[in-house]
């Protein structure tokens, strides 16, 4: 029987120097891609409805409101309907939910996701029938019907089933036709608009005002990190599509705060690219003890009348590793960061355990995220 210990040492000494940090250029993109135009947005659709002609994957008749469902549903059809002893093992109760997209008219297309409330084992193969879909303020805004594809299904029975991905949930493209549409009329913003960013920041709100003036003149300022604000200008009143088309394809130079998102479950380390640090020394030695045991019987001369001994001889073995140290200086960048760990030997949840410590003693100028 063997028990090995694996102890490893991380020290860090921070040497005191003049901070210097290293800035890396950040990637130029389309103001599109980090703002939108502040009031178009999406809005949530959710509804309550059956799936029928299921192969006895339905729901069991413990489902009370199921059974419930089928019988209102029987008597909007006028016809007069027994739920007494009913087993809608051929039907399930779902959810279905949509995103209602901004600009849709009415007699559009979205696409929907059904998913069983009830006990039902698999809802691949049934139908959707008609369910009206609702927003938050209560009113009707698109109405769902069709086929439900899950791209799973379940097979066998007992210890023999086999299952792939989840058969209780479902899809149905272009499964729901809207009714009604959230009006987003450009033309009423009274020669204003706005800019939302994707990510609130001073530099880069400040950036995009900078961007768009350089193209338009004075017309845009940013009022806080999340937002700017722009005048229209006279020549665009009647086309403003084409002037948010033109402000979307203006580049601009995005910044971001200096941080490092650690996931400890898996290891995994990811560093911006103006992550620096302090001057700091890293050291990193290992010491292994492995600790044995031998078990040793101990058997009498024949016919002595002796008994026979068994005994434990434990030894150990210590062995340290030479240390491995390297300094970094206070111009250190996340590429040096990064050199200076592997050429250490530093395994991810040394370089782990590496960062926290120097986030620790204050040498890292980033913010430390662990997910």
């Amino acid at each position: 029987m063997k028990s090995v210990v694996r102890i490893v040492s991380l020290v860090l000494c921070l040497c005191v120097m003049a901070t210097g940090v290293v800035f890396a250029d950040s990637a130029t993109t389309r103001i599109k891609d980090i703002a939108k135009v502040q009031g178009v947005r999406s809005n949530q659709l959710v509804g309550y409805g059956l799936v029928v002609g299921l192969n006895g994957t339905g729901d069991s008749n413990k489902m009370t409101p199921t059974i419930q469902s089928i019988g209102n549903m029987m008597n909007a059809f006028g016809v007069g309907f027994d739920t007494n002893g009913l087993k809608p093992k051929n039907v399930a109760a779902v959810i279905v939910t949509a995103t209602l997209p901004p600009f849709v008219r009415e007699g559009d297309n979205i696409d929907i996701t059904v998913s069983s409330i009830g006990d039902a084992t698999s809802i691949q193969g049934g139908t959707l029938v008609q369910t009206p879909l609702k927003a938050a303020n209560g009113n009707v805004y698109a109405v769902a019907q069709g086929a439900v594809s899950t791209g799973g299904f379940v097979a066998g029975r007992g210890g023999g089933t086999t299952q792939k991905n989840f058969p209780t949930v479902g899809t149905t493209p272009n499964g729901a036709i809207v009714e009604r549409t959230v009006e987003d009329d450009l033309s009423e913003l009274g020669g204003r608009l706005s800019l939302s960013l994707n990510k609130a920041d001073f530099t880069t709100a400040s950036r995009v005002a900078a961007a768009i003036n350089s193209n338009y003149g004075g017309i845009a300022r940013a009022t806080n990190p999340g937002r700017v604000d722009i005048t229209i200008p006279a020549y665009f009143r009647n086309s403003v599509v084409d002037f948010v088309a033109s402000l979307e394809d203006i580049s601009v130079t995005p910044d971001n705060v200096a941080k490092v998102v650690v996931n400890e479950r898996t290891g995994t380390i990811v560093m911006g690219g103006n992550v620096s640090v302090d001057s700091i020394a890293i050291t990193q030695g290992g010491l292994s003890v492995r600790i044995k045991k031998e078990t040793e019987v101990d058997q009498p001369e024949p016919f002595s009348m002796g008994r026979t001994v068994v005994t434990q001889d434990e030894s150990a073995e210590v062995e340290e590793q030479t240390a491995n140290s390297i300094v970094l200086p206070a111009t250190a960048n996340i590429n040096d960061i990064v050199g200076a760990l592997n050429a250490v030997g530093a395994t991810p949840r040394d370089i782990i355990s590496i960062l926290q410590a120097i986030k620790a003693s204050g040498a890292l100028h980033a913010e430390l995220e662990i997910i």
